[in-house]
């Protein structure tokens, strides 16, 4: 073989590597710039907590007084609504929510979870999917507020398993008898008064 047929040869395996290589560079940029389905979105990051200075205010007769900001992106586990108790009056739904691990299906789909009396709980056969402290921190029972009409219309086409992206106050509530509920502070507890009490602002529904 001559050494122009070589010369040939290696100009041409070059053209063809560089063609391919901007082909492939271009489909990157493509599948960058591309929406991203929520199939393929990264699992739920743990809720933003801040503080806040806002004062107190009244609604149906209660004190509402903001504790923290609050917003999350989790994944629904369950939903229950109630009508009865001085809580519905204001807070008719209670969402169980997981994130990061507690947002994959392969994760919270072996455990058996409910809600019930303002509680959620869960449990498992043999051994947790994950270790029972990072249930504990990574997934919450919260009771929702809706602070207008709009909130209220779109939690109630919450669903299980849908994401969603909440952002408000945890709030405490107190009434003129002397009731008072109080939101949690910390995604570390567990058990009675573990609950987050969320005053919601906006609620979106991921499809």
């Amino acid at each position: 073989m001559s050494l122009s047929t070589v010369l040939k040869i290696a100009i041409a395996l070059l053209i063809a590597f560089f063609a391919i290589e901007k082909l492939r560079v271009h489909r990157a940029d493509q599948r960058l710039r591309s929406p991203v389905s929520t199939a393929q979105q990264p699992l739920a990051e743990s809720p933003v907590q801040t503080a806040t200075r806002e004062a107190p205010f009244v609604r149906e007769g209660y004190e509402i007084k903001p504790l923290a900001n609050f917003a999350v992106r989790a994944r629904v586990l369950s939903r229950e609504d109630y009508v009865l108790g001085r809580e519905a009056d204001l807070s008719r739904t209670d969402l169980a929510l997981g994130w990061q691990r507690m947002a994959d299906p392969a994760v919270y789909g072996p455990l058996n979870i409910s809600q019930g009396g303002r509680w959620y709980r869960y449990s498992w056969r043999d051994q947790p999917p994950i270790p029972l402290q990072e249930i504990i921190e990574s997934s919450a029972n919260m009771h929702m507020i809706a602070a207008d009409a709009t909130v209220e219309r779109a939690l109630s086409k919450v669903r299980k398993g849908q994401f969603v992206r909440i952002t408000g106050k945890l709030v405490e509530v107190s009434h003129a008898s002397g009731w008072r509920w109080t939101s949690s502070l910390t995604r570390s507890d567990s058990g009675a008064r573990a609950c987050e009490l969320v005053w919601v602002e906006s609620l979106q529904v991921e499809d």
